[in-house]
């Protein structure tokens, strides 16, 4: 009996057991652990035998490997030359599990997979003289004796192992089918992804995730003055507090209008300048992202704690708004308005910290911010309105005096805390990975983008002309001339 080189058996055709011996690559799922020291030592890898070994590693414990458990313990292995090329030949197995064809293999056609399937190869001397040319047999249990083994007997055979019972061959059915391969998300290729250049898609797709998030960030803001609304202390128990401010400062009815009324100049500024700048969309990206933020602040202030109405002119009473539904419509109600008096809301219970505060110091960073330098006057004007702003809001005695001051400092400590971060995100990453940790928002939304953005502006929308020329021949060009001459002569 003549065996194939790959398929050593006895004369009884049950497998031979060689110490040694190079497993074959097609059944490594089935390797066992000294099978698995043979294929490290053949490839090299004979240092790492004995501790594959000690851990006893088998083959379907190989093909489950990756690099990052070469690298940890119990293996540690601490040469990246080696991780990264026994990391290679182990993939190598785990592609030849998962799609590849073997010769002497078999294909169960149910369930599409591949499976090998060690049959010995010899030529019945027996059948030989039966027929004109000799023919291949794969009866592993023949004793007859074995005859030289030929060309056409190995085509043959290896014809009849690759024949599936329809009449096609491996090759054309695995040809038919895709392999598909599913892992996954490690941490590293998390941050890899978040952290690769920002294309133009992607930074759309970053917009579209901030202005939801900003979107839900202000419907909770809404929900949760609906809530304070219903909490708001009794003004005959519970009168103003003392403010040094309020008490020394006269109540102006209108001012509190006055204070709405520089929001909406200083927006839309803003939005004019959004509008024309040419990386309106990195800038959205960052104005969305700390909106949100600073009014999720805002809702967890408001919970904690119930100030009394700063102001007796203002008639506040607990409401009790009944089901979740009708507090929900009022949530809307001063969501889709703003929250703003003149569109109708009236709130109350909603003072630590200022709403209005925070709006009108976020819009004077961001004018300020992204906006040339050499437009001072536009710079000294938003200070000025934003400064006015907070003034009215006192002299409405709308909030107390601390309301407006940590609302200033929050949002002006936020803008540039964010923005620091921005420009520098890169270094920071860089030299501390808790930075990711610490700054989590900051990371997704800035993590390969291009940190400070030039003051420059454009026309968003391009407008197409269509440029019509006159294009003249030479007989046209030369009847004109002839024409001129005619008239000079006439002259």
């Amino acid at each position: 009996m003549v065996s194939t080189a790959s398929r050593s058996s006895t004369s009884n055709g049950s497998p031979r057991k060689e110490n040694g011996a190079i497993p074959s690559e097609g059944t490594a799922n089935t390797w066992t652990v000294n099978q698995v020291s043979s294929w490290l030592r053949h490839n090299g890898f004979d240092k790492y035998a004995s501790e594959f070994v000690k851990h006893e590693i088998d083959g379907s414990v190989l093909l489950s490997i990756t690099e990052s458990d070469l690298r940890e313990k119990p293996l540690s292995i601490s040469s990246l030359g080696d991780i990264k090329r026994l990391g290679g030949f182990i993939d190598r197995l785990k592609t030849i599990q998962i799609g590849g064809v073997y010769l002497n293999g078999c294909v169960s056609p149910s369930a599409h997979s591949i499976h090998t399937q060690a049959t010995p190869l010899f030529v019945s001397s027996e059948s030989s003289h039966d027929h004109s040319s000799s023919t291949v047999s794969s009866h592993p249990h023949s004793h007859s004796s074995s005859s030289p083994i030929t060309a056409e007997a190995i085509v043959s055979q290896e014809q009849n192992l690759l024949e599936l019972p329809d009449g096609r061959s491996v090759v054309e059915s695995v040809s038919s089918y895709e392999v598909h391969s599913y892992a996954l998300l490690t941490r590293d290729e998390i941050i890899r992804t978040v952290e690769s250049p920002d294309t133009p898609s992607k930074s759309v797709l970053k917009l579209a995730i901030a202005f939801s998030y900003c979107l839900l960030s202000l419907l909770i803001t809404a929900f949760v003055m609906v809530l304070v609304h219903d909490r708001v202390p009794d003004m005959k128990m519970y009168p103003p507090l003392p403010d040094i401010v309020l008490d020394n400062l006269p109540l102006i009815p209108w001012a509190f209008q006055m204070c709405e009324f520089i929001g909406v100049v200083l927006c839309t500024v803003w939005f004019i300048i959004l509008f024309f700048h040419k990386h309106r969309v990195v800038i959205a990206r960052r104005m969305f992202s700390l909106v949100g933020t600073v009014f999720l602040l805002r809702c967890i202030t408001m919970m904690i704690t119930s100030l009394s109405v700063p102001g007796v002119h203002l008639e506040c009473r607990a409401k009790n708004h009944g089901s979740l539904w009708e507090k929900m419509m009022e949530a809307y109600h001063i969501w889709s308005n703003f929250g703003m008096s003149i569109q109708g809301v009236r709130s109350c219970g909603d003072y630590m910290f200022s709403g209005h505060t925070t709006a009108i110091t976020l819009l004077n960073h961001f004018i300020t911010e992204y906006t040339p330098s050499s437009w001072s006057s536009l710079h000294t004007t938003t200070w000025v309105l934003n400064l006015f702003g907070v003034f009215f809001i006192l002299a409405g005695h709308e909030h107390y005096s601390i309301d407006v001051f940590v609302a200033f400092y929050i949002s002006s400590r936020m803008f540039l805390y964010y923005h620091t971060y921005a420009y520098n995100h890169a270094n920071l990453t860089r030299n501390d990975d808790r930075m990711r940790l610490w700054f989590p928002l900051g990371w997704f939304f800035e993590a390969g983008s291009i940190g400070k953005v030039p003051d420059e502006f454009e026309f968003p929308i391009k407008i197409r002309r269509k440029r019509t020329t006159e294009v003249k021949n030479d007989e046209v060009k030369n009847q004109e001339k002839k024409e001129k001459e005619k008239k000079k002569k006439k002259n």
